[in-house]
């Protein structure tokens, strides 16, 4: 006897599939021609969206090998027993000359730029899809000027965001240009500033208006919100420097500045973090002497700027690294191991493995997205991923210690 055919509704594939994490849907790529016309720009855009509603982040651990010489990416785990240890080690051979700074992370996507001077290797990678965009140069024009030559191009800081307006991602960067008197080689006094945007759906870059102050890459993990990006400045000699939030607008590719009010005391004494907390600009507020840190979180509502928590004397603390779920906060600690400090309960957790002998540790987070930047598929050539063993196997291991395997899928 034949068994009965049951139609399940588009809908409610729809519904089922776009909860599904990218991994799985890739999968399914292979399997039902009829799942992959799920791909529609409805679909990715439904599926992004659930990720966000149900704040589902993942964490990406940024840091620098001193001993090895070698900058990598960990991915770590959420699985609730495995306490945030590292799943996959992501080398980056693409950035040969140089460290590479993860200068932003919007839908899913985190660009990732050369810190070398001279160097422009700029890339668009989204490691849900493994889709990976290398930028072309930039076709800025240096400016010349007599009995001078441009010895540096230093690239300060920058930041990726989406364009609402114009359906578009942009990439802002700052430029510093260093030059020297050609006959004796000695170093101009003056530097000189460029800045350059980069349009995704251009694919080509162009110069905007410097707005002459020199933003400072202080930022815990995101410094964009609807479409602007946010970085500090500070005006005025010390130590009566004022700081100043400088802000640029994807859209109209205009600058403005808004002042921080006085709650942030003397810039030599206070370290000033710009970050996005729970849907607003924010400022995390901290001593820069002592290793026992205290945290001020202050967020602007329209133009007045809020006292949201204060987070008492914390031991043994170097810097933050970003606000996890439940205003949880990811802390880098004296040993160079990564904790989590919980306001509600004032109790450090999650130290399962070790950072001994590393240097430039920050941590981003992303949502998964299937939104295509128009690259190519990685390759050894760009990224190497590097599983770490079984995670629920051993959660106090240090990373250092496990046998790993390459992992090209």
């Amino acid at each position: 006897m034949q068994m009965p055919r049951f139609e399940v509704p588009e809908a409610l594939v729809t519904e089922i599939l776009s909860k599904l994490p990218v991994k799985s849907l890739m999968r399914f790529n292979c399997i039902c021609k009829y799942w992959c016309s799920f791909h529609t720009p409805h679909f990715i855009s439904k599926h992004y969206h659930n990720n966000l509603k149900n704040n589902n982040l993942n964490p990406l651990l940024q840091r620098f090998d001193g001993n090895a010489n070698l900058a990598y990416l960990s991915q770590l785990s959420v699985e609730k027993d495995e306490n945030f240890l590292v799943k996959q080690n992501i080398r980056l051979p693409f950035f040969i000359h140089d460290s590479p700074y993860v200068w932003g992370a919007c839908h899913g996507f985190f660009c990732l730029h050369s810190s070398f001077m001279n160097d422009m290797e700029v890339a668009i990678w989204n490691p849900s899809t493994r889709e990976f965009k290398i930028l072309p140069q930039s076709s800025v024009q240096r400016p010349t000027y007599p009995g001078l030559t441009c010895k540096y191009v230093i690239f300060a800081c920058g930041a990726f965001e989406f364009d609402f307006k114009n359906d578009d991602y942009k990439f802002i960067r700052f430029v510093t240009l260093c030059y020297v008197d050609t006959e004796c080689g000695i170093e101009s006094p003056d530097d000189v500033s460029q800045v350059e945007l980069y349009s995704l759906k251009c694919d080509s870059w162009k110069e905007i208006p410097s707005p002459n102050y020199s933003p400072l890459d202080y930022c815990l993990s995101n410094n964009c919100l609807d479409g602007i990006c946010y970085w500090q400045i500070v005006m005025g000699n010390s130590p009566y420097e004022k700081v100043m939030i400088l802000s640029f607008d994807m859209a109209n590719e205009k600058f403005s500045v808004s002042p921080i009010l006085e709650f942030v005391g003397f810039f030599s004494k206070t370290n000033i973090n710009v970050l996005v907390f729970n849907g607003s600009v924010g400022v995390l507020v901290y001593p820069v002497e002592g290793i026992d840190k205290s945290f001020d979180l202050w967020v602007m509502n329209g133009k007045e700027w809020t006292k949201q928590f204060s987070i008492e004397s914390i031991p043994g603390v170097v810097n933050p690294l970003g606000f996890w779920k439940n205003n949880e906060l990811f802390l880098l600690n004296t040993n160079y191991e990564v904790v989590l400090f919980d306001p509600s309960t004032q109790e450090l957790g999650i130290n399962s493995y070790l950072d001994h002998h590393r240097e430039y540790v920050s941590l981003f987070f992303y949502v998964e997205s299937l939104v295509s930047i128009n690259g190519i598929q990685e390759h050894r050539d760009h990224i190497i991923r590097q599983l770490v063993g079984d995670a629920s196997n051993n959660i106090n291991r240090n990373i250092d210690q496990v046998d790993t395997k390459y992992d090209d899928g």
